[in-house]
């Protein structure tokens, strides 16, 4: 996030069909955002079904989370940004608050894009548990076309793998910055949501699926 702010079935729902992975359900039924919760949209129009995709729009964004809440998990989907995108996956999210803050997320942006250019802080690149651990590689692959990330969560791990590369390997009890701590609570959380944090610029995500571990 930059501040300017159910199960449904084992089938994988993004149009064409995927191998199945076990143990892992789906997240979208490719139809309707069954399972979700859209909270915080403010004046936007939160987010839409589009063609098996679950689609935050330019005009859209808001926290979109599942309605299950999960503690340690593997969480794997496909995302695409227009220039400039600029979103989030909340973990272990609770459904009030800043999820940045009274929760986790991890960093989905163009970072390289010219409106980024010497302000992003490490800890605002893509694959960041933002605002407090840097990713470690960069495999974001340029704007408009597909990448596949994979979140794995487990204790205070938090790995991000993206277009099979690992990228982010964190261990969230390197943070011990008194301030740090105060401003993000969440960092104590074990379980919450999951899902999507938007900022009003056109992000789409498909297959989208969770191994609870």
């Amino acid at each position: 996030m930059i501040p300017v702010t159910f199960l449904l079935s084992a089938a994988l729902m993004s149009g064409a069909a995927a191998a199945p992975e076990e143990g892992f359900i789906s997240l979208f039924d490719g139809k309707t955002l069954n399972g979700w919760t859209l909270v915080s949209k403010g004046s936007g129009v939160g987010y839409l079904v589009e063609d098996g995709k679950i689609v935050c729009p330019s005009n859209g964004g808001g926290n979109l989370l599942t309605e299950r809440e999960f503690s340690d998990f593997i969480f794997r989907f496909e995302f695409r940004m227009e220039p400039g995108g600029n979103s989030g996956v909340g973990i272990r999210a609770p459904l009030a608050g800043d999820i940045a803050y009274s929760g986790m997320e991890i960093q989905i942006l163009d970072h390289d894009h010219e409106r980024y250019k010497g302000w992003l802080k490490p800890v605002q690149r893509h694959g960041a548990v933002y605002d407090l651990i840097p990713p470690m590689a960069d495999n974001l692959r340029p704007a408009g076309e597909w990448n596949e990330q994979e979140i794995h969560v487990q204790g205070r791990r938090v790995r991000v793998t993206l277009n099979g590369k690992l990228i982010t390997d964190a261990d969230l009890d390197t943070v011990t910055d008194p301030e740090k701590l105060k401003k993000h609570p969440g960092l104590a959380r074990t379980s919450g949501r999951v899902g999507f944090l938007g900022h009003k610029t056109r992000v789409e995500f498909r297959n989208i699926r969770i191994k609870p571990l």
